[in-house]
């Protein structure tokens, strides 16, 4: 399946008010292909793979580890990037407003749901069925958030190894490399902009 790339400005809701037409919640990312339009990232990602028949990246049914797959495919986003959100809304985009300490709490959320995926990287190189799949992209995609927002402070050994690793593979690189040159000229840019907010927010000693 051949894929444009189109980046926007953020939030696009406001800096991209006709986006609202295609996608009511003004949210990223959003997959269209043809009459379908799919606007939640693990959706995207089974979709995109599905289209796709014996791909590796799957934990089918008679596999041993498909419960495990299920669970940490959906982890990712409703236990790992959710609280994440949370985080950068209120301590970083709205900490003018004095909601820091609400966005900080969820920052301390987010570090105590990591010791299920901590334990589950004991001895393992991937989440399941020993390789690699949907579920590592999906956690990585947390992870890689997480040390955006320096937050891998809270990282155990395991999980920093994880996520280091993953980060190195041919792929991952490419992928960054591909959003960073579909990202030129757009502004406001998320990641230079999450990144500046992160800096700014720093302790000084």
């Amino acid at each position: 399946m051949d894929l444009q790339y189109r980046m926007l400005p953020f939030p696009p809701r406001i800096y991209a008010p006709q986006y609202l037409e295609d996608n009511p919640l003004g949210t990223v990312p959003m997959l269209v292909d043809g009459t379908v339009q799919l606007t939640e990232s693990v959706a995207i990602c089974q979709y995109l793979v599905a289209r796709r028949t014996g791909h590796s990246l799957v934990v089918e049914a008679g596999e041993a580890d498909y419960g495990y797959y299920l669970d940490f495919l959906h982890h990712a986003d409703a236990t790992l990037t959710f609280p994440l959100t949370v985080y950068m809304r209120f301590a970083l985009f709205e900490r003018p407003r004095g909601l820091a300490e609400a966005g900080e709490a969820y920052g301390r959320w987010f570090a105590a749901r990591l010791a299920k995926l901590e334990a589950r990287l004991d001895g393992r190189q991937y989440l399941c069925a020993g390789r690699f799949t949907l579920a590592d992209i999906a956690v990585c995609y947390a992870l890689w958030l997480a040390k955006l927002l320096k937050l891998d402070r809270n990282f155990g050994p395991n999980v920093a190894f994880y996520i280091e690793r993953q980060m190195q593979r041919a792929a991952f690189i490419q992928a960054m490399e591909t959003e960073a040159a579909a990202g030129q000229g757009i502004s406001p840019s998320v990641i230079p902009m999450i990144s500046g907010m992160v800096a700014s927010n720093a302790p000084h000693n």
